[in-house]
């Protein structure tokens, strides 16, 4: 810190922090929250990725082992509840609904499900990927809208930053460099900070975006292969 015309110049980023008036501190205030916000959904968000992907890694495993829908239904239901669970146990379920009993009964008394059954099925099943994608997609926005908003929080502590330097300027008078460095550097400080915060939220959003997008289709894709498990052995 260096004493200018009896006002004390920062010569550090944290001086520049301590010294700026109050709507910089407020605007820092804010966007430090906000970065504490991300980070917590960026961990959170990875976590809950990560163990999907277990989970979806020890069902398919189970699922290979069998060669009937009832024995895959009934290996999987000892797993750990998961995405992959929830949406075989929906079809399995409304499919019992359709023909009660009909998963005991020899293929050769099997009648398979009539068309309009088979698209109600096929609703069933997407909506229980939609539930399920939307399940994952929680809190997800949460990263684009800190990502978007936290520049231009940074922008506004700068543009307020640069007035206060200028009022100050006008009211001492001097309008050499040294005069106004200063309050520059204090007003630019909001901008450098909310970058800061938005980087890591934009990189976290578009990966999690992209995930959330392949545990989408591969929810889709196995609903689909329910249904062609159905009609390899007749049911539908």
């Amino acid at each position: 810190m260096i004493l200018q015309v009896g006002r004390a110049v920062p010569t550090t980023p944290w001086e520049l922090i301590t010294y700026g008036n109050l709507a910089t501190k407020i605007i820092l205030a804010v966007l430090t929250a906000f970065s504490l916000l991300s980070w917590f959904l960026i961990v959170l968000k990875w976590w809950q990725f990560r163990k999907v992907r277990k989970q979806a890694d020890r069902f398919f495993d189970a699922l290979e082992r069998t060669t009937r829908l009832e024995e895959a239904y009934h290996a999987v239901m000892k797993l750990p509840p998961s995405p992959y669970g929830r949406l075989l146990r929906e079809g399995i379920n409304f499919f019992s609904e359709l023909r009660p009993g009909l998963l005991r009964e020899p293929e050769e008394q099997q009648k398979p499900l009539t068309v309009a059954q088979l698209e109600a099925m096929r609703m069933v099943l997407a909506k229980e990927v939609s539930a399920e994608r939307d399940a994952m997609a929680r809190f997800i926005p949460w990263l684009a809208t800190i990502g978007s908003v936290s520049p231009l929080l940074g922008l506004l502590g700068t543009v307020i930053g640069v007035m206060d330097a200028f009022i100050g300027i006008a009211i001492g008078g001097s309008g050499n460099i040294s005069a106004v460095a200063p309050g520059v550097a204090e007003a630019l400080v909001t901008t450098v900070f909310g970058l800061a915060v938005a980087i890591p939220a934009v990189i976290g959003y578009n990966l999690f975006a992209n995930r959330l997008g392949l545990f989408a289709g591969e929810l889709e894709g196995f609903a689909h292969e329910i249904i062609g498990a159905m009609a390899r052995e007749g049911r539908v």
